[in-house]
């Protein structure tokens, strides 16, 4: 299949293509019945005569071109419907009935405060440009109204308030909110290249309209992205706010998988600046060794790495409601645990001894009510320790108590 991108140095198209291309150089195997041969791609900048070249050999067509932002509202139209035109127009010229998808936009509707958008009408015409063509040709066309997109290499300060906002955030700049409870409809770009390879497979997803909103629909006139997410202005700073903080308080907030929260903070770290993309971490450190907290999570608990210099034990105390995992990635090592108390004869439980190596790499339960410890057996090699707590360290209620295996 020989796929021709339009706008394929815009937002979408970047995305689309370098996930194209992940198809076609079989780095992405999670699509086994595409066979991409050729991925087409054409902007401002392509030589015009190359559209030709193109238009006559495509499978597929993806037309991403449009003006967002120019200087004059007449350019919209010129911008978003007289591309259009052309481009169908070069495909009726080689008879290539290809299926074509538009990208447009929820704008297109002209309802509420999109009924006098420049924009929106621009994008209706090309719509209906599309639906003419197919009545014409009896090509399959694929019309997408999108509503807002985030996602990475979104170009900031343009028409996008998620990527400004991001972009803002990570690189220490002011955000300006006229008002927190403005909802956003947002579509993430990835679930867009998904749907986009969906349609690839013949397996778009159709919808009609009700007002603004998709109603999925076999035989829909047009096609939709079925997950998109609803969020605040206000909520969207104030994740933001949460996920600048992390590297200073190690908390990672929730973000559960599929949801925008997750999405989100993958877009947020897509626009750290370099001198903010590594940063400290507190070690404890003393005659022992280092100790140093690494995650903290909000109902997971929380992750730090141990480091104990030859012949050292460490811990010797056991916790009553708490446990840990220790996985020792390095070095050579010996765990030991033992209930706290006496069993029914009077006599102190038996120690439980687990020897551990870099070399085999284990997780060994810290229990609840054992007391523990960690003994670097090497006389030379340091012995490292990766632990996972089941809560976070809390100062006024360590539950932590001294006792020698």
């Amino acid at each position: 299949m020989k796929i021709l991108v339009t706008g394929a140095r815009g937002f979408v198209g970047k995305n689309l293509v370098a996930n194209l291309k992940n198809i076609m150089e079989n780095k992405n195997r999670t699509r086994p019945e595409l066979s991409i041969e050729a991925v087409y791609e054409y902007d401002l900048q392509t030589n015009p005569a190359l559209l030709d070249v193109y238009c006559k050999d495509a499978d597929f067509v993806f037309n991403l071109a449009g003006v967002n932002r120019p200087k004059e509202n007449s350019e919209f139209m010129a911008g978003n419907f007289g591309f259009a035109r052309t481009l169908l127009d070069t495909l009726k010229k080689y008879k290539n009935t290809a299926p074509v998808m538009l990208s447009s936009s929820i704008q297109a509707t002209l309802i509420g405060r999109y009924g006098q958008s420049d924009y929106g009408k621009s994008k209706l015409a090309g719509e209906e440009l599309f639906f003419d063509y197919a009545k014409d040709t009896g090509a399959k066309v694929l019309v997408y109204r999108f509503p807002n997109l985030f996602g990475k290499w979104c170009r900031p300060n343009y028409n996008s308030a998620v990527a400004t906002f991001c972009n803002n955030m990570a690189n220490d700049l002011p955000i300006t909110v006229n008002d927190r409870a403005t909802e956003l409809e947002l579509l993430y770009i990835d679930d867009l290249v998904e749907e986009m390879l969906d349609a690839l497979e013949g397996k778009e997803h159709r919808c009609d309209y009700d007002g603004l909103t998709p109603v999925e629909k076999a035989e829909g006139r047009y096609c939709f992205v079925p997950v998109t997410h609803k969020a605040t202005l206000g909520e969207i700073v104030d994740l933001l706010e949460s996920f600048k903080a992390q590297p200073s308080s190690l908390m990672m907030p929730q973000i559960p998988d599929g949801s925008f929260e997750k999405k989100l903070y993958s877009t947020y770290l897509s626009y750290l600046p370099e001198d903010q993309t590594k940063f400290p971490l507190k070690m404890n450190v003393d005659e022992r060794g280092s100790f140093t907290e690494l995650l903290k999570t909000a109902s997971c608990g929380q992750f730090s790495v141990n480091i104990s210099r030859p012949g050292i034990t460490k811990g010797q105390h056991w916790h009553n409601s708490k446990w840990e995992f220790f996985i020792v990635v390095s070095g050579h090592g010996l765990i030991q645990e033992r209930r706290v108390g006496l069993d029914d004869n009077g006599q102190p439980y038996p120690v439980r001894e687990y020897e551990v190596s870099g070399e085999k790499i284990e997780a060994v339960h810290m229990l609840p009510g054992y007391t523990h410890n960690i003994i670097n057996l090497s006389d030379t090699e340091n012995l490292v320790t990766v632990m996972w707590a089941n809560e976070t360290f809390d100062q006024g209620h360590p539950d932590t108590f001294g006792e020698p295996v």
